[in-house]
């Protein structure tokens, strides 16, 4: 089994690459998160979290919910196509354990990978 890791060229960290995923991305929408998904140009799967101060008050809350959002994704990468990710969080969020988060997002990593194959197929009908 492939080590699942989560290094430097799987995160979005630069603004013009989270401005990119907001502008050609496609929303999908959870009690919690709202996930924001786009072809990634990298030719791999990358994450971006933006997790507001206004949102979520609390640094340690905000913490917590980056670390189930990393350790999910990281699961996850190998499975994934290549997309950009950037995921938002509500105010619910907070108040939700860990557990109702990972159930969240073991439902939203599937739906991203039929986005992208789904949008591959387009394109490439497209242009015959």
């Amino acid at each position: 089994m492939p080590r699942a890791a989560f290094p430097a060229t799987a995160r979005l960290r630069q603004s013009a690459q989270f401005r990119a995923v907001f502008a050609n991305g496609r929303k999908f929408v959870s009690p919690g998160f709202v996930v924001i998904a786009a072809a990634s140009s990298a030719g791999q799967p990358r994450l971006g979290l933006a997790l507001a101060k206004r949102r979520i008050a609390h640094a340690v809350e905000r913490n917590r919910i980056k670390r189930v959002l990393r350790e999910s994704f990281r699961l996850h990468r190998p499975d994934l196509a290549a997309v950009d990710v950037v995921v938002l969080a509500r105010s619910r969020t907070s108040t939700m354990s860990n557990a109702a988060l990972f159930e969240q997002l073991e439902a939203l990593w599937p739906q991203l990978g039929r986005m992208v194959t789904s949008s591959q197929t387009r394109s490439s009908s497209d242009s015959r």
